[in-house]
């Protein structure tokens, strides 16, 4: 059965992640309405520069709510703050 296209919501949000040492970030989980949600797999990460400003892609999915569903995240370098993009 497939998906129905994920909506874009560009809501800024908390996100744990861890950094290696040339500050490429890894995500780990991220609040979202008062609930964690952990992220399972990260399925691919992109480097894009919207409107002058580099932010990291990161196409991600999880179970949420009993339900595989696939999400992405974006991460602006220069502001360093994350957003739930698409779900």
């Amino acid at each position: 059965m497939e998906q129905p296209p994920m909506k874009i919501l560009s809501t800024p949000i908390s996100v744990l992640a861890w950094f290696e040492l040339n500050g490429k970030p890894h995500p780990v989980r991220f609040k979202l309405d008062g609930k964690e949600i952990k992220i399972e797999q990260i399925i691919s990460m992109t480097e894009e520069k919207i409107a002058g400003n580099w932010v990291l892609l990161f196409k991600c999915q999880s179970n949420i709510d009993g339900e595989l569903k696939p999400f992405e995240l974006k991460h602006e370098l220069n502001t360093c703050k994350w957003y739930l993009w698409k779900m």
